[in-house]
């Protein structure tokens, strides 16, 4: 990581980046808890969220949008307008407002595609093939640290000042990261804008991840554990009361021993890349997660820790296997729709696995669905580990595989990035 970060143009993005991340952790919690005060309905604060999941269903023209633009301008402009979207939340005051909240929510998850499409793109066109994953693996050691403390801190803002005072840092950090990234130099060619066949073109992510061995591959096993993971966004809280027999608000406790397993994780994901290959350490991440769930089936709480402690590491190698294998596998010219296809396809099973566990905790004992979860993510990570040899590293320069039938895309072979 050290030698990623003796890179100019990349600590540029670095900084940048952290101010973004920053904004983004200490916002989402807040919104849930803000909704939360005005309506006093847990249904209600749980919208919030839904509110900013739903927009995944925009990925593939989001993806066309990003793809159709210089990078770094867009980044730039993609942080501004977040700022600016987060102006209305100035305007709540009572119940009457909460409209506002829900719209502005699904505007930011809207933005947060956004910023993701472009930024795969921005990293791969200002770092080398063999740097990825040490750029990856520090940016998700930073967002880990920063869920680790964000949200907490967010929310701590908001009930000891109000709303307002926790807006205006959030939209200090995005403008903060566009004007940063004003700073990075980066020459780009323009991306072609061929006016004909639209459709073709907002599907062209989804064709390359279909056609991609690897991808495909990856996309299945991890899109498999995602059907089931979202169940312990309920379960935990059963964990806490019928099995520890604690306060929810031991639940935050559990939350910061996974914080810590995500910055282990994140610091040692680019060596593990290394070692096992994108589709590896993708495979190491998934797998982490079976017999962490298995071990909260068994309500002990030093063992409820350790579990904790391997749900935590096995997040920063999922998102930086993926990431990175999304970056070495796929054209410039295509990363925008990629991107985007892989987190609606990736974040969709999830959202629908939140949702089905908050039902299945009512009807089921909690210690059968968390063996559920250990069962499914353990079989999913092992479908990955067994096509590990797809991304082995290899001695030379990554070669970026065209896409198949590219005839079919609707574009040209030049890209923005």
């Amino acid at each position: 990581m050290r030698t990623v970060l003796r890179r100019p143009d990349f600590r540029l993005l670095f900084a940048a980046l952290v101010a973004s991340m920053a904004a983004e952790s200490v916002l989402l919690l807040a919104l849930a808890v803000w909704v939360k005060d005005l309506t006093g309905s847990d249904s209600m604060a749980g919208a919030t969220i839904f509110a900013v999941i739903a927009p995944m269903t925009l990925a593939p023209l989001v993806g066309w949008v990003v793809d159709r633009y210089r990078r770094r301008q867009f980044f730039i402009a993609a942080n501004l307008v977040a700022a600016v979207l987060l102006g209305p939340l100035l305007t709540v005051r009572d119940r009457s407002d909460v409209w506002v909240i829900y719209v502005v929510a699904a505007l930011y998850g809207l933005s947060y595609i956004t910023l993701t499409a472009v930024l795969n793109g921005l990293i791969r066109h200002l770092v080398p093939p063999d740097l990825l994953a040490d750029a990856n693996g520090l940016l998700q050691t930073v967002r880990q640290g920063l869920r680790l403390i964000g949200p907490l801190a967010g929310a701590g803002v908001y009930a000891a000042v109000g709303g307002w005072l926790l807006v205006l840092l959030a939209m200090t950090g995005f403008l903060v990261a566009a004007a940063v990234v004003g700073r990075l130099r980066v020459e780009e060619s323009t991306p072609s804008r061929p006016g004909r066949r639209g459709p073709s073109e907002l599907g062209a992510g989804l064709r390359h991840l279909t056609g991609e061995p690897a991808l495909r591959r990856a996309l299945l096993g991890y899109g498999l554990g995602s059907l089931v993971m979202g169940f312990t966004e309920s379960l935990i809280f059963a964990y806490v009361d019928l099995g520890l027999h604690r306060d929810a608000a031991f639940v935050g406790v559990l939350v910061m021993v996974q914080g810590v397993g995500g910055l282990v994780g994140g610091l040692f994901s680019a060596a593990v890349v290394r070692r096992f290959g994108e589709v590896g350490a993708l495979a190491a991440g998934v797998t982490f997660f079976g017999p962490a769930a298995l071990a909260l089936a068994y309500p002990r709480l030093w063992l409820g820790v350790v579990a904790l402690l391997l749900a935590g590491l096995s997040l920063p190698l999922t998102m930086v296997g993926l990431n990175t294998l999304i970056q070495r596998r796929t054209p410039p010219r295509l990363l925008g729709r990629v991107t985007a296809a892989s987190e609606a396809l990736v974040s969709g099973p999830q959202a629908l696995s939140i949702g089905t566990g908050a039902l299945l905790v009512g009807v089921f004992d909690y210690r059968l669905l968390f063996a559920l979860v250990g069962a499914v993510t353990t079989a999913a990570g092992l479908y990955l580990w067994r096509g590990r040899g797809l991304t082995m590293p290899v001695a030379g320069p990554v070669r970026i595989p065209a896409p198949r039938k590219p005839a079919d895309d609707g574009v040209l072979s030049r890209g923005g990035s």
